[in-house]
């Protein structure tokens, strides 16, 4: 048996997203966030319609204006996955999108204004069963909290957050999670650190305006990997100058490198070298691009050779490796089955899945149906 290792996470208090829950034992979840015009619905609804079937449990939607609240309304009746409402300033978009239909409200409650308007928010809040985060950012810390540290410090993300949770607390509002988000790896890292010590809310984490798809993700993974690795954090969003369906492939892929989800298809292959039996990265992401759409956790290897293919495909679902230019060998379970040509393996390899995904659909069907029996 390979030797895997379980994360033990930071228990902490469960918040509700609409159907998600977020925090104590529950999934570790995955977020990403519109970039259309929230006022164009039709647009934003097709790009939340994308992101579902990439698998996201949370999207959030940008709303500056009341035109966008009122869009709310139109896009979430449309929609599986709960909407949080992205809100920075004005705390009548806030009610409005509560009211709309929103799981969560994005804010910062210092920002807000007086008491009173953060009142009537919770108030809202309240009355539509809707949770909030508190958003803190580096890039938009406090002007009294950069005179006093002199520039963003873990330090001053800290207080910024435990003073946001007190206006909320002191409000008699206990339903939310809080980030401290900063493009800077080292700021976000300390800061998650220091606040998850401080408080016991679920943590939503996140390397803030990480940069594009490659160093985007590099960034992202380093930062919220190290983190949960940590057992620090119970939603993630990674931010990438990208298509959003982007963030929420390499979201669940941090995720199945820790062992913290085990949803779709996870892929060990091989960087190809003049060893390989057939064109590995050609047919890995031809293989990966098919498989897309499998929710069932299955594990394929796919390496060109027999130096360390046969030892991967000793341990995934299924195994393809690589013994000549002209053919390869599959294994199931981790047993030697058959041989497949190099003309015929990128499509044998999908039938394989998805026959190996409807045998476990059937399987867990018949074991619900004799539990209800």
């Amino acid at each position: 048996m390979l030797y895997d290792y379980i994360i033990p996470r930071k228990k902490t208090k469960v918040v509700n997203v609409g159907k998600v829950k977020v925090g104590g034992e529950n999934p570790i979840s995955v977020q990403s966030m519109t970039n259309t015009n929230t006022t164009d619905y039709i647009a934003t609804v097709k790009q939340i319609h994308a992101l579902e079937t990439a698998g996201v449990d949370i999207v959030r939607v940008s709303c500056p204006d009341q035109e966008s609240t009122i869009a709310l309304k139109k896009i979430i009746p449309e929609v599986q996955v709960p909407i949080v409402a992205d809100i920075h300033f004005h705390y009548r978009r806030a009610i409005e999108a509560a009211e709309a239909g929103a799981a969560c409200l994005r804010i910062n409650p210092g920002n807000i204004g007086s008491s009173q308007k953060v009142m009537e928010v919770v108030k809202a809040a309240k009355s539509n069963n809707c949770s909030i985060r508190i958003g803190v950012n580096s890039g938009s810390l406090e002007p009294h909290l950069i005179d006093k540290y002199k520039s963003p410090t873990p330090e001053a993300m800290l207080e910024s957050a435990l003073t946001h949770m007190k206006i909320l607390e002191d409000a008699d509002f206990f339903n939310f999670k809080i980030s401290v988000k900063s493009s800077n790896v080292f700021l976000a890292v300390k800061s998650y650190q220091m606040l998850s010590q401080a408080c016991d809310y679920p943590l939503h984490l996140g390397i803030t305006e990480a940069g594009s798809k490659r160093s985007g993700t590099v960034l992202s993974s380093l930062g919220i990997g190290s983190l949960l690795w940590q057992g620090i954090g119970d939603t993630i969003r990674v931010s990438l100058s990208a298509d959003p369906v982007e963030e929420v492939k390499v979201g669940f892929d941090i995720l199945k490198s820790l062992n913290l989800s085990n949803k779709g298809v996870k892929i060990i292959s091989c960087p190809s070298c003049a060893r390989q039996g057939f064109d590995v990265v050609k047919v890995v992401t031809e293989v990966e691009e098919r498989l897309a759409h499998i929710k069932e956790p299955i594990k394929i290897s796919m390496l060109g050779c027999v130096v360390n293919g046969i030892g991967e495909a000793s341990y995934t679902d299924i195994g393809l490796v690589g013994i000549s230019n002209k053919e390869n060998v599959i294994y199931i379970n981790g047993q030697k089955s058959h041989k497949i040509s190099n003309e015929e393996v990128v499509e044998h390899l999908v039938k394989l899945v998805e026959e190996m995904v409807a045998t476990k659909e059937k399987t867990k069907a018949l074991n619900n149906t004799n539990l209800q029996g």
